[in-house]
């Protein structure tokens, strides 16, 4: 998962390839708590580890639930022992439910009706969404609720209730704010209806049935059969009670498809398309009716039970006028498709879009005239305009209002014709249901090499370059290439494989140097597949390896080979000799540091100390001065900094002053100015 400032995204040109798609959010937090509600233990495979679904987790440990194991594991199910629908007398919690709606709403409904005193809070946002309809609901009931700061929004004191005026009549929640106040009160009543009936009827319009069909599949999945009267009164029948299925699989999360759905109509021409696994035309979700907004915009989608392939097929895409109460966060994804459909789009009937994790119809609209589209928003509805030539295209920083959905709708917006460059700001905001989405995103893209950037950093020995380069990477998201490892990992892994350092198995050498399983992570260390060789690649023996294998004209060859591999999506940072001058010569920004060689000697001397090596400082000295001159005299790649590389002396600096200013040569080179 991404976890920098920002995240640059090249202009994209083109998409195909295999998605493996998360867990439903919805569904996920939805089996949580009914798993935690029934008798029983409930083996949960598939499960989606996102921040709400750890939210949910950890609440449900604070009130008494085995889980195991106690966090999440990818490929392992999770064991959820219920509570029997009781908690222990005198129960009593704060919990924090982050800006976790499904769990927040659900939960508040459960503990108002199980009883208990408890206090639910969450980020700033989440005191900003409303929950007042679903308190009045409750209050009907005779569940005891306070508000602890403004009324009608979390944070939320609960007491045990008094349920001695339970009457018979329906219990009325209104339906046009947000489908979970009536998906919170269908989860939590079964628990009173042990010997009545308990009718819900829902006051206006209800929004988003989709996501109240996917609640009503659950329940009879755990045991509880409720009577749907054309969506505006649901009874639950007298003697129901949670049992848990033994075991449920999560589907993959219909809306998350959608990205990857509209990346297929944008940008998949060939005939393998876009091909996405873990949900199928015949999901429970309502959100997988996207299909049918996808195709009216000329989308070419066919699918199976837990498959979909998507390809190109009108294009440009087709404008399109949508009544999207539907599908309402799926719809977000046809506000970036419009900007490349042949007119106006109109995405109607999405009022509830305004109390999510931020109005996101502001944010759209905002966010959209960003890129250049002309749009125009109203209370329950915006209307989009794409740019109408690539040259009213803008490179834009996208601000993503600590929202899911705007990071992963934008992204979309990197295949503008312009071929211009999109920032996504916080791409960590994703982690709420899709933690690895633009690893996903990149694994299924491509665009020519000259459009995904390259920062080459140089300089003599112990001049901070390695460390300068992984600050660097790390800080923007990019890939690591510390170029002057190379020699030394064929060395090792020509030796290991018993092969002859020398001239008559250069071919051999060369092979195996091309496909070299190596990678650079953040730490400096140095990985061959899964063994990470970082010490053994320092030992005396590896040096002098390095040295044959580089005097063999087919290792250096496959090794140019193997560097140029490495500009991969999003960007790269290479550290060596040669990066700037031969191996990307066109990086759009080259770094030569320097350092006096005192104070390269004392960098290197407390280096060796802290590892508890004996060194002399005096002698480090005389040794990196020896260095630089034979450097500087090599016949091949010597060393010197490229004509058009910027020099920064670190002699005066810390690794923070110089990972900045490097930094900020980099935004100057950006379109979007400094962040």
């Amino acid at each position: 998962m991404y976890s920098t400032t920002f995240l640059d995204l090249p202009a994209l040109a083109q998409a195909q390839g295999t998605v493996s798609l998360p867990g439903s959010k919805s569904i996920s937090n939805r089996v949580l708590l009914l798993a935690a509600l029934s008798q029983g233990t409930t083996v949960v495979h598939d499960l989606l580890d996102s921040d709400d679904t750890r939210v949910m987790l950890q609440a449900l440990q604070q009130l008494g639930c085995a889980v195991e194991p106690a966090a999440i594991v990818p490929g392992q199910p999770v064991r959820i022992t219920g509570l029997s629908g009781r908690l222990p007398a005198g129960a009593s919690a704060r919990l924090f439910m982050g800006n976790a709606g499904t769990a927040m709403r659900p939960l508040t409904a459960a503990l108002s009706v199980l009883g208990g005193d408890f206090q639910l809070s969450g980020v700033p946002r989440m005191h900003e969404r409303p929950i007042g309809d679903l308190v009045d609901a409750l209050r009907q009931l005779g569940c005891r609720i306070d508000y602890l700061g403004n009324p009608g929004f979390p944070p939320l004191h609960i007491q045990p209730p008094d349920f001695s005026a339970l009457q018979d009549q329906p219990i009325q929640v209104r339906g046009d704010v947000s489908s979970q106040f009536l998906t919170s009160l269908l989860m939590a009543l079964p628990l009173l209806a042990a010997t009545r009936d308990i009718r819900i009827e829902v006051v206006g319009e209800l929004i988003s049935k989709p996501y109240i069909h996917i609640t009503l599949e659950l329940l009879a999945r755990f045991g509880i059969a409720v009577h749907n009267e054309d969506w505006q009164r649901f009874t639950i029948p007298a003697g129901s009670h949670y049992r848990s299925p033994g075991e449920i699989h999560v589907e993959a999360d219909a809306s998350s498809a959608s990205y990857f759905i509209a990346l297929g109509a944008i940008a998949a021409d060939s005939a393998e398309g876009v091909r996405i696994l873990g949900v199928g035309q015949d999901s429970i979700q309502g959100d997988i009716r996207f299909i049918e907004a996808a195709r009216a915009m000329g989308a070419e989608v066919e699918g199976g039970p837990n498959w979909l392939r998507i390809r190109r097929g009108a294009w440009p895409l087709k404008a399109i006028s949508l009544d999207c109460n539907h599908i309402p966060d799926a719809a977000m994804t046809l506000a970036t498709m419009a900007l490349y459909a042949d007119g106006t789009t109109t995405l109607s009937n999405i009022a509830s879009w305004r109390v999510k994790e931020t109005d996101r119809i502001a944010a759209m609209t905002l966010e959209l005239r960003k890129l250049g589209a002309v749009v125009e928003e109203g209370a329950d509805y915006i209307r989009i305009t794409p740019p109408a030539t690539g040259a009213d295209w803008h490179a834009a920083s996208i601000h993503t209002y600590d929202d899911h959905r705007v990071a992963m709708c934008f992204s979309l917006a990197a295949f503008n014709p312009a071929g211009l460059p999109v920032r996504i700001e916080d791409p960590k905001c994703v982690a709420k249901t899709f933690p690895d989405y633009f690893e996903a995103l990149f694994s299924v893209c491509a665009t020519a090499r000259e459009h995904i950037p390259v920062i080459c950093i140089d300089g003599p020995t112990a001049s901070g370059k390695g460390t300068i380069a992984a600050e660097v990477a790390q800080a923007l998201g990019y890939h690591l290439l510390d170029s002057g490892a190379l020699y030394r990992l064929t060395g090792l892994a020509a030796s290991r494989a018993g092969m002859e350092l020398d001239e008559a198995h250069s071919a051999q050498i060369a092979a195996l140097a091309r496909e070299l399983p190596v990678r650079f992570d953040a730490e400096q260390r140095i990985w061959l597949g899964n063994e990470d060789v970082t010490l053994a690649l320092r030992s005396e023996e590896s040096g002098m390896n390095a040295s044959r294998v580089s005097a063999l004209p087919a290792v250096r060859e496959a090794l140019m080979d193997l560097q140029l591999s490495f500009q991969q999506l999003p960007g790269l940072v290479a550290d060596g000799r040669d990066m700037g001058t031969v191996i990307f010569p066109h990086a759009p920004l080259k770094v030569y540091l320097s350092a006096s060689a005192a104070c390269r000697a004392e960098r290197r001397h407390k280096q060796l100390i802290s590892k508890g090596i004996a060194a002399n400082i005096d002698a480090l000295r005389a040794d990196l001065e020896a260095r630089d001159a034979r450097d500087m005299n090599r016949s091949v790649a010597p060393l010197k900094p490229a004509q058009d590389s910027l020099l920064l002396d670190s002699s005066a600096l810390s690794i923070e002053e110089v990972a900045a200013q490097v930094l900020a040569w980099w935004q100057e080179r950006r379109p979007f100015g400094r962040g």
